[in-house]
């Protein structure tokens, strides 16, 4: 087994440098940007989806839509602990493995964003959940401008070295749940080590959701997105 990680060790972090984007600004400034959260079951995507909200619903207009195979879940979750007011939620039933929803057939997803812009007027941001799937999970880019993956340190150290398109290519991968580390016996400079491998230059956050209700990192990042995207449009909802 591995040494454990002190509960109150220094976590690595690869911050995304605000300096460098591998995106081009988007020509279309008049719709919101579309940030996707993916990652497999129980990684904490929307405990990640909430923190957001909580950390960004007073600058940000922003509304979410969310995927289940058969329920609304996720967004009654979203509802019940009142991190957006329910009108900007929009729940979608898959009916089918999630990453058809996201990634072969998006009109669903589109039709709910459409449905959430002609309610609510302009959006600066609108964040699309993934129902949970595994490592080969991807957005279409018909559907969103950016991909946040998201895995958790209780699957084990191991999950940054199997790669797969979700941890490779995602515009930031987030390994959630560091507090459990010393539980699980998993090493975050194993996981860090090869997260760096796995994605070059492309940024990882370590992260306790439990701990930063907020996902401070991570809307930082987004914070980061819509400013550069539309400069001087970033207004209270």
């Amino acid at each position: 087994m591995r040494p454990e990680t002190p509960h109150d060790e220094t976590v690595p972090h690869s911050h995304p440098d605000p300096s460098v984007d591998p995106h081009a600004p988007l020509a279309d400034g008049g719709r919101a940007l579309r940030v996707g959260i993916g990652g497999p079951v129980g990684s904490g995507k929307t405990a990640l989806v909430a923190a957001l909200c909580r950390a960004l619903g007073d600058e940000l207009r922003l509304a979410v839509v969310t995927n289940d195979i058969y329920t609304t879940e996720d967004a009654d979750f979203l509802k019940r602990n009142g991190v957006l007011a329910p009108e900007r939620i929009r729940a979608v039933e898959t009916g089918c493995c999630p990453h058809t929803a996201i990634r072969d057939d998006i009109s669903a997803n589109l039709d709910a964003i459409e449905d959430l812009e002609d309610a609510l007027g302009p959006l600066d941001l609108m964040l699309v959940e993934s129902g949970g799937d595994n490592l080969t999970a991807t957005f279409s880019k018909g559907l969103i401008d950016y991909q946040i993956f998201v895995v958790d340190v209780a699957g084990g150290d191991k999950v940054p070295r199997k790669g797969g398109p979700g941890v490779t290519t995602a515009d930031l991968l987030v390994i959630n749940k560091t507090d459990l580390a010393p539980m699980v016996g998993a090493d975050l400079s194993v996981m860090d080590r090869d997260a760096r491998a796995r994605r070059g230059t492309l940024p990882t956050i370590f992260l306790s959701i439990a701990e930063d209700r907020q996902a401070q990192p991570v809307a930082d990042w987004i914070r980061h997105l819509v400013g550069h995207r539309r400069p001087g449009q970033v207004t209270v909802g």
